[in-house]
């Protein structure tokens, strides 16, 4: 889905794209590029390597896609071999720029193949081996076909790394740096990611990337202005569940999403939901390939239209009408936080996102807002408020406070007078008057006279 983008902004036309792929365009329904297609398109067109981080949902598929395909199209090539490699962390997301790919070739020849685990070995061999000139991929499974010697990539043009950033995270650093060492070294490189802060973004494009622009048109820090961020305390995961339901019965929404942390809980939502006469799928790694494809479509063409998933479905899904983010579990850290999230409000379009969060996860909780440098609503369901408020405040002492401590004038000393039993014995007796004695000189005997 193209956002919408005010008409002052220039047409795609301007960006001096083939014939074929504007056709492609204004039959989707494209109106004006996008900031990101609009920085990146022109600079990918002088064939220059790209770092490329912009916020989800800013059209980044269009900003690598566009570009690269015009090269296939104006430049052809006699050479055997793939043309064009994309790379994805997860197979939803390549399924996704697959279908946008084909999209964009309609009105042309040129074929593009989808390389994904679960689907059928000997197919996708047969397919490189027809000489397809744009693959979509995913690392894993196109390393089992490189064992096989089956992908040529000697003659590889251009090499885009979508969601570079998930990549890394889900542990295909080495993967990728493997498959980009077998490509072309004069090819073009494009890495695309969601931020810029991720420390092996950066290293990784030390490596891969020569002489490159970079576009940067967010940091993690800025806020989602049309997401409106909600938490809700919980006593426990029972309490949880009564919540999460209350919320999807009376909340208003085209299409929800709900997150967990691993595939044994978002299984275990699925039957308390459907109790509730919700229209309930679950999507998570374990699942094979064929139900998670059956699941989406079944999402995206509103059949259910609440979805539990882990983060397999945080990173560039773009399915319309997700105007509801649950966040059953608290994400792990802030980055996964802000993928979650971004599936909803998607540049024009407004989204309400909900953490429920326990004793156990408010430091996470309050980690994750420190990280974003945001504070995010609290709220109350007023028929389910639970005993749990929060942490408790503790009185801070002086010290704590930054309060001086009143310091008290010492008193002075008293000085213990030694009782002798001497003395004891001569009290209520008349003294004689003490005699002061030059130095000298004897003291006198009264007894003497």
């Amino acid at each position: 889905m193209q956002p919408h983008i005010s008409p002052l902004l220039p047409s795609f036309s301007s960006l001096e794209l083939a014939e074929p792929l504007l056709a492609a365009v204004r039959r989707l329904g494209y109106e004006q590029p996008t900031p990101v297609q609009q920085k990146a398109i022109p600079l990918a067109l002088a064939y220059k390597d790209l770092l490329v981080s912009a916020e989800t949902g800013s059209g980044k598929t269009a900003a690598f896609l566009l570009p690269t395909l015009h090269h296939l199209l104006t430049l052809p090539s006699k050479k055997f071999g793939t043309r064009a490699l994309i790379l994805t962390p997860t197979r939803e997301l390549a399924q996704q720029v697959f279908k946008q790919c084909q999209q964009l070739l309609e009105l042309t020849e040129l074929q593009v193949g989808l390389i994904t685990g679960g689907d059928d070995f000997r197919l996708q061999q047969n397919m490189l081996r027809r000489n397809t000139a744009c693959v979509v991929a995913t690392p894993g499974r196109l390393l089992e076909l490189m064992e096989q010697e089956t992908p040529d990539f000697s003659h590889l043009e251009v090499l885009v790394l979508d969601e570079a950033d998930r990549m890394l995270d889900m542990g295909f650093s080495e993967d990728v740096l493997k498959i980009a060492n077998s490509c072309n070294g004069q090819r073009q490189t494009l890495l695309f990611s969601a931020t810029l802060t991720h420390f092996g973004v950066i290293k990784m494009a030390d490596k891969l990337l020569a002489n490159h622009e970079t576009v940067a048109l967010n940091t993690l820090h800025d806020g989602h202005r049309n997401i409106q961020q909600q938490i809700i305390v919980a006593d426990d995961n029972g309490h949880k569940q009564k919540l999460l339901a209350w919320l999807l019965l009376n909340e208003t929404y085209d299409k929800a999403l709900i997150f967990t942390n691993s595939r044994v809980q978002a299984d275990a939502l699925q039957g308390p939901l459907r109790g509730q006469k919700l229209r309930v799928g679950v999507l998570h790694g374990e699942m094979e390939q064929k139900d998670r494809n059956r699941i989406m479509a079944l999402y995206r063409d509103g059949v259910i239209n609440v979805l539990v998933a882990t983060d397999l479905a945080a990173r560039g899904l773009d399915i319309k009408g997700i105007n509801l983010v649950i966040n059953f579990d608290v994400p792990r850290n802030g980055i996964n936080y802000i993928h979650r999230i971004g599936r909803t409000g998607r540049v024009d379009e407004l989204g309400l996102t909900v953490a429920l969060v326990k004793s156990t996860e408010w430091n996470l909780m309050s980690g994750i807002e420190r990280f974003l440098k945001q504070k995010f609503i609290h709220r109350t369901i007023k028929e389910l408020e639970g005993k749990y408020k929060g942490p408790k405040k503790i009185k801070a002492s002086g010290k704590a406070a930054g309060i001086k401590k009143k310091v008290e004038p010492k008193k002075s000393a008293v000085e213990k007078v030694k009782v002798r039993h001497r003395d004891q014995k001569n009290i209520g007796k008349r003294r004689a008057p003490s005699t002061v004695v030059p130095k000298g000189e004897s003291v006198p005997n009264p007894d003497n006279g």
